[in-house]
């Protein structure tokens, strides 16, 4: 008898508290959802709470960030992260991000290369800090944090078409 499979002989239903139809895995718990729903938006919706400044960010960049992409985001075995030239290939953070916010949510998610996810929110503040002042958009003094960096706008930014879908399914 193969209880619990649909179709099969004798089968009884799968139990009422399994998550799915063979009766195998569970509901996620909130806790397990919020561990994982750490995207950040273009207007900055999702950033953690933190900052950090440009000296902040030269330290990380020594440490994680250096080997791969450069002593000054110049590139190396990785792709560069520091230039304004709107003709340069590959494109750069200051040739072609468009929102320095979701630049935080790249940095936070999938760097460094071969250790994602392990800086601390105020190392990646610090870093986008770093960066963006190597690209020449905030100034040495400047602190990065869920309040400023929403505001400021990448030279790329009008490159791109912003995305109104949010309540629709359309596509366009």
């Amino acid at each position: 008898m193969l209880a619990g499979v649909p179709g099969a002989a004798g089968a009884q239903p799968p139990d009422a508290g399994a998550a799915g139809p063979l009766g195998l895995g569970r509901a996620a718990t909130a806790e397990e959802i919020a561990a994982l729903d750490i995207d950040v938006r273009p207007d900055g919706a999702g950033l953690p709470l933190g900052g950090g400044t440009v000296a902040d960010g030269a330290r990380v960049w020594d440490r994680a960030c250096r080997a791969c992409h450069g002593a000054e985001g110049e590139g190396g075995i990785a792709a560069p992260v520091v230039g304004r030239d709107p003709a340069a290939r590959p494109p750069t953070v200051g040739n072609y991000w468009p929102y320095a916010t979701t630049l935080y949510d790249y940095v936070y998610r999938a760097m460094p290369g071969n250790a994602p996810g392990t800086l601390t929110p105020d190392e990646v503040y610090g870093l986008v800090a770093w960066i963006l002042n190597r690209n020449d958009i905030i100034d040495d003094e400047a602190v990065m944090n869920a309040a400023t960096l929403p505001g400021v706008v990448m030279p790329a930014r009008d490159r791109f078409m912003p995305d109104d879908r949010l309540e629709s399914d359309a596509v366009r």
